[in-house]
Formats: structure tokens, C-alpha cells, sequence
């Protein structure tokens, strides 16, 4: 059986994505910049997909790249453990709910996407000499 999230417009869970940041003081930039860097979408292919109405399943099964670094994204979202979420697509979905949860609760963008703070200038420099 195929849970009805799969077949659920993302265009209209965005819209939800969207008004939880905001109502934190977060921007719409950031959760596209989320599904951007989970998925591999462009910001043009992503609201493309959002205007066509493209259900999860069709998201994440066209995705350009899904990032290797989204195994990173652990914890609970909901009371359910994201990574021992059994079916791949669900474990996709809890994970985008999970990054949107930490947009929302203030946590940086840079640990957010799992990535490293970037060296400060002077740091980087010396980097150069060798």
C-alpha cells in the first residue's frame, strides 16, 4: 500500500515548510536552499516542480543528485527515529521534516546542511603559501 504522502503535492507541504520558518524568523530561501541541498534540484528545477504540482514520489525519484551527506541527518522527528525508518521515500520525507525542524528551532545554516563552518580569511591564506 503507498502512504498518501507519497502522492501528496510538495508544492502543498512547501507552503507549511515555509510558514514554520517564517514564523521563526526563518526565510523561504532557506527551506529551498534545504530541499536544494538534500536533493540537487536547482532553484529553477525546484520551482518548477513546485508549480506542477510534482507529488514526493516524482520529487525525490527525479531528484538530480540526492546528497551523500544527507545519511548525516539523524535523530527523531515526530517520535520516529529517522534513520530506522524502514521504507527509503519515508526516510527521505522525515529527513527533509527533520532539517525543517532545526530551520525553525534557530539551529545554524552550515549544520543545518551538515557542512563545514568555512576557514576564517586569515586561516585560508596560509593555506595558499604551500
Amino acid at each position: 500500500m503507498t502512504h498518501r504522502v507519497f502522492t501528496t503535492s510538495v508544492a502543498s507541504v512547501h507552503v507549511h515548510y515555509v510558514a514554520k520558518a517564517e514564523k521563526k524568523g526563518r526565510s523561504r530561501a532557506e527551506v529551498d536552499a534545504i530541499l536544494r541541498w538534500l536533493t540537487g534540484y536547482s532553484q529553477e528545477e525546484l520551482e518548477a516542480a513546485l508549480a506542477a504540482g510534482t507529488d514526493f514520489q516524482t520529487f525525490f525519484g527525479a531528484a538530480p543528485a540526492m546528497n551523500p551527506a544527507r545519511t548525516a541527518v539523524t535523530g527523531k522527528v515526530c517520535g520516529v527515529q529517522v534513520e530506522a525508518v524502514a521504507d527509503p521515500l519515508m526516510r527521505e520525507i522525515r529527513r527533509l521534516d527533520k532539517m525543517i525542524d532545526e530551520l525553525a528551532r534557530g539551529r545554524a545554516m552550515e549544520k543545518i546542511l551538515r557542512s563545514e563552518p568555512a576557514l576564517p580569511a586569515a586561516d585560508a591564506s596560509c593555506l595558499r603559501r604551500a
